[in-house]
């Protein structure tokens, strides 16, 4: 008798690459970073890894920023309402995806040292059967990026509002969130200032 199929939940990833970079007086996700635009190594680990489709948010800059992806395998949501807050561009995201998705892994398009491997492992972990609904990198109690949410929160997430994450749903869902230990700074670690992209190095 043949061994019964496993099927892999389709699991989708939401690249948020829309906002205003203020604390670095211009798009810092146009800015070059080990090469290439820093836009595009959170994207280019989203495209390596086994999440499908890839949907790249866009707003700040939306047609500089889809020119410096323009090769890769990723779908393009614009997000009009980018200078609103974050909310906005997660909305746009999540309602880009198809309605096959059983979830999202969320990433923030100025985090360089997010790998494929790291979102494969979110991947790997997820089962809402078993409690992990909601699965999140975490080192020293601290939850990093990407987090990747089961489409039974969608509902929530789309009715947050300004500039606010989803972070306060991880919290409100406790019970039902897998801390996955972090491998290396990857989902810590952030361009926000001139001084830090002057100072990177890659690892």
């Amino acid at each position: 008798m043949s061994s019964p199929v496993s099927y892999e939940p389709k699991i989708g990833a939401v690249v948020l690459a829309a906002g205003l970079s203020l604390r670095m007086g211009a798009n810092k996700l146009l800015i070059p970073l080990a090469g290439k635009p820093l836009v595009r190594h959170a994207v280019e680990a989203a495209v390596a890894s086994r999440a499908k489709p890839v949907i790249v948010v866009t707003g700040n800059s939306g047609e500089e920023v889809q020119k410096a992806l323009r090769d890769l395998d990723v779908q393009f949501a614009n997000n009009s309402d980018f200078s609103v807050g974050l909310s906005t561009s997660l909305k746009c995201g999540l309602r880009a995806l198809p309605g096959d998705c059983a979830g999202a892994a969320i990433l923030l398009a100025d985090m360089p040292r997010v790998t494929p491997t790291l979102i494969d492992a979110l991947i790997a972990a997820f089962a809402p059967e078993r409690g992990r609904a909601i699965c999140a990198p975490v080192a020293n109690g601290r939850r990093g990026n990407p987090v990747l949410w089961a489409r039974r929160f969608f509902p929530e997430i789309l009715a947050l509002e300004g500039d606010t994450g989803a972070k306060a749903l991880l919290d409100a869902h406790r019970d039902l969130v897998w801390e996955f230990p972090a491998m290396d700074d990857g989902p810590f670690f952030d361009i926000d200032t001139p001084e830090a992209m002057a100072a990177y190095k890659p690892v």
